[in-house]
């Protein structure tokens, strides 16, 4: 289901396939801890997407639960194809005839006090087409803020780029937005997609600032839906999901509150910012020296 990069020669015969501008969507949700009452928002905000003509959904880090307490996330664990969480993201990009992601959802892992936190794919027909596991997890002490997610979380250790009709999507998933090199792992890549749940302090600090640097370094679009406001369980989550051309130029964004991020793709432009810029050619990494 998941492939990995090759090269840049490959990108651009690849990018030539995707004809014309391509409606792109992330979706910015407040969750708490009731699946049913998550669900049926995501329902809401994906026909909204839908209806303004988004082909590619996204929704944020643990759109389905944001629980009371962290290990609330394990009790409601789903195998991967089974359980109500999956069935609704197959039903809805079957019905809305949409490639959706699935900014996380809590699958069962190998150890019974952890889950895989797990960014899903599925296709225009409600097919599952790929399973991206998270691999950094986000540790965090300031103040009377903290958060450890290596409590209830096993991290993945598997790269995944999806083979779209919009091009090579890469998969991410909130603190991997701190890790550069992992996506020049994921290279060649069209779309960068980062579903998040940051926190208000780390976002209002760097949210922007890393999401503009990894749609610049890599010439690549950036779909970032976030989670936006104050949850149940008394965390607060920044918000501010947004659409970033290759250029770094933000394309819509949504600074608070449940609602949709829009924005147009254009494969013609992606390719003549690379053609001008071919900076992803001219990387170079020197050997360390001797000492």
């Amino acid at each position: 289901m998941a492939t990995k990069g090759v090269t840049g020669e490959k990108n651009r015969k690849a990018l030539a396939k995707v004809s014309g501008n391509v409606r792109i969507a992330a979706i910015q949700m407040a969750s708490g801890p009731s699946i049913s009452s998550n669900l049926a928002e995501a329902e809401r905000l994906v026909e909204m997407a839908a209806k303004q003509g988004a082909k590619l959904v996204a929704l944020p880090e643990y759109f389905a639960i944001m629980g009371m307490k962290d290990t609330d996330k394990i009790d409601v664990r789903e195998e991967e194809g089974k359980g109500p969480i999956q069935r609704f993201l197959a039903k809805t990009a079957k019905k809305h005839k949409i490639w959706l992601i699935a900014g996380s959802v809590p699958l069962v892992a190998e150890e019974p006090g952890r889950v895989k936190n797990s960014c899903l794919v599925y296709d225009d027909r409600g097919k599952l087409v790929a399973r991206y596991d998270k691999i950094h997890l986000f540790g965090f002490n300031m103040g009377t803020e903290q958060y450890q997610e290596s409590a209830t979380i096993s991290p993945g250790d598997k790269i995944v780029v999806v083979e779209t009709p919009f091009g090579r999507v890469g998969l991410s998933i909130c603190y991997d937005l701190r890790f550069p090199e992992l996506y020049r792992a994921m290279q060649p890549i069209d779309i960068i997609v980062v579903p998040a749940a940051f926190t208000a302090t780390t976002g209002k600090a760097h949210w922007e600032t890393l999401l503009r640097a990894r749609a610049i370094e890599n010439l690549a679009y950036v779909l970032a839906p976030n989670q936006g406001g104050y949850h149940l369980n008394g965390r607060e989550t920044h918000g501010d999901s947004m659409v970033i051309d290759p250029w770094g130029v933000v394309l819509d964004r949504l600074e608070r509150g449940s609602g949709v991020v829009i924005a147009s793709i254009n494969p013609e432009y992606q390719a003549r910012l690379r053609k001008s810029l071919p900076a992803l050619d001219h990387r170079v990494l020197p050997q360390p020296a001797a000492i």
